[in-house]
């Protein structure tokens, strides 16, 4: 049975070193990065980015502006709305 990403894998294969596996595993995680919730995106950058020791006032700043840059943008959240997505 076709894959419903055989083009695109395809595709990749022809523009890119890699093989049929490689190029499906990679756009499978492009699938799932994108499939993220905004919730499950802020949480999950709030970590990475306090793991790095960067502090809220610039953690959110930051969630706020990369979330306008996200393959379908969500409405724009205040750093009030962004705190309580973190901390309930």
């Amino acid at each position: 049975m076709p894959n419903a990403h055989d083009d695109l894998v395809d595709h990749l294969v022809r523009s890119t070193p890699l093989g049929r596996g490689e190029a499906a595993r990679v756009i499978l995680d492009v699938l799932a990065y994108f499939d993220e919730t905004v919730e499950e995106f802020v949480r999950r950058r709030h970590r990475e980015l306090r793991g790095r020791g960067i502090t809220n006032e610039v953690i959110f700043q930051r969630i706020a502006e990369e979330l306008r840059h996200r393959a379908v943008a969500p409405p724009e959240l205040s750093q009030r709305q962004l705190r309580r997505i973190v901390y309930g």
